[in-house]
């Protein structure tokens, strides 16, 4: 693979940049596999991601909407384990977690006491006892562990980070990439362990852009072989890495709020449109 950063240095004006500290947001480590002298970062969840990346946006809509694109996304999963896992995300969620199946997830808000939409995200089951939940933004790992006290649970980063695959040929290329393994019996919301290069990843088919479409999740050891096998894999059909600004044009179009954006710790679930997501009978 080229060393993009070696490019960057003969590529950018000194004189036209600066350097802008970030604090704890985290780099992506796939970032050396885009970058250029356009990309433009955002921050969410405590990672930077790319906003822009100098593509025409127009023809990125385009490509997502009748072949494939590749996606570096920051949204950060977090694990809960233990033998109180179910009756804990009963409680911080407004959905009937002891009704969710193994290998499967579904979208879900954490409210205030007064009703307020704190967070909203996807909790998949990994096993009877093991659970992720992956956020978009916001800083839901400090509200579980003010809320574990008495419970018997363990609250853990799995240092995993995201691609998204999204668009029509979406699902030929992950069947390509996992040996046949992901195919069509895969339905919207499923999730579980698969081969990737050789090496054992997450799957869900799921994502922000209204199309057919998979998330992958990797573990760190294994993050750049991972983009350069679904480089590989995706060559025959043209997939290529884009910025988020095409999704956020998609998702408007689905009418799908976005945390901050849409909703916030002042906005009830109704207010906003989201009551479907509650069981309000649940324990």
């Amino acid at each position: 693979m080229v060393n993009k950063t070696d490019q960057l240095e003969k590529i950018i004006d000194p004189d036209k940049v600066f350097p802008v500290f970030a604090g704890s947001a985290e780099l992506s480590p796939f970032h050396q596999c885009y970058c250029n002298q356009d990309t433009i970062l955002r921050a969410a969840a405590g990672r930077l991601y790319v906003h822009y990346n100098g593509e025409d946006i127009g023809k990125t809509y385009w490509a997502l909407r009748q072949n494939a694109a590749l996606y570096d996304v920051p949204e950060r999963p977090l694990e809960i384990s233990g033998p109180d896992a179910v009756k804990f995300l009963n409680l911080i969620f407004t959905r009937r977690v002891d009704q969710l199946r193994i290998g499967r997830g579904y979208y879900s808000l954490a409210c205030t006491s007064d009703g307020g939409i704190f967070m909203d995200g996807i909790l998949f089951k990994l096993s009877s006892e093991r659970f992720w939940f992956v956020q978009p933004d916001g800083d839901m790992n400090t509200w579980l562990i003010a809320h574990k006290d008495g419970f018997d649970v363990k609250i853990s980063d799995p240092n995993s980070r995201v691609l998204q695959i999204q668009g029509p040929s979406s699902l030929k290329i992950m069947y390509d990439a996992s040996n046949g393994q992901i195919d069509a019996t895969f339905k919207y919301f499923n999730s579980g362990f698969y081969k990737i290069g050789g090496q054992e990843v997450y799957v869900s088919r799921t994502g922000w852009s209204g199309e057919l479409g998979y998330e992958i999740y990797v573990a760190p050891h294994f993050q750049l072989k991972l983009y350069e096998e679904m480089e590989t894999v995706g060559k025959e059909f043209n997939l290529k890495p884009f910025g988020s600004r095409a999704l956020m044009s998609m998702r408007l179009e689905k009418n799908w709020g976005a945390w901050t954006l849409d909703f916030r710790p002042d906005f009830t679930a109704k207010e906003s449109g989201l009551d479907f997501f509650i069981n309000w009978n649940k324990n």
